[in-house]
């Protein structure tokens, strides 16, 4: 009998075992599956907002760039403006060596291959007034 009862107790675990492993499937399988779907809402969530996050940095870094590159141009003008003023001020009564310049442009101009050029002549009190050749004599 004692075999008998140990059998019966086998089967009766066996039984016992399979009705709660076929019970916890039905309950834990739904809940599985809201578990998955919970979890990937969340990784759909987190890679949104890193999306976002890299479009705001890109966003930042781009107006950090544009205000350093219009920093540059600013001190650039600067830079330009001071350099006109020393010229303009080593150049004020200077009349003999603006001749000079004047002089030695046009001497330049003689040696481009006889290409018609404006010449500017410059005349007390009014704007220089240009004059065109018309042919150049060879």
């Amino acid at each position: 009998m004692s075999n008998r009862s140990n059998n019966t107790a086998v089967i009766v675990a066996f039984t016992v075992s399979g009705i709660a492993l076929v019970a916890f499937l039905l309950w834990g399988g739904p809940q599985l599956g809201v578990y998955n779907r919970t979890m990937a809402g969340r990784a759909a969530l987190m890679e949104a907002e890193s999306t976002r996050q890299v479009k705001v940095l890109e966003a930042k870094a781009a107006r950090d760039s544009a205000t350093l590159k219009a920093e540059a141009e600013i001190e650039r003008a600067k830079g330009v403006a001071e350099a006109n003023r020393i010229i303009g001020e080593s150049l004020r009564g200077n009349d003999e060596y603006l001749k000079y310049l004047y002089i030695t442009g046009l001497q330049d101009q003689e040696g481009n291959g006889g290409e018609k050029t404006v010449v500017y002549i410059p005349t007390d009190g009014l704007v220089p007034l240009p004059i065109s050749e018309s042919a150049r004599v060879k």
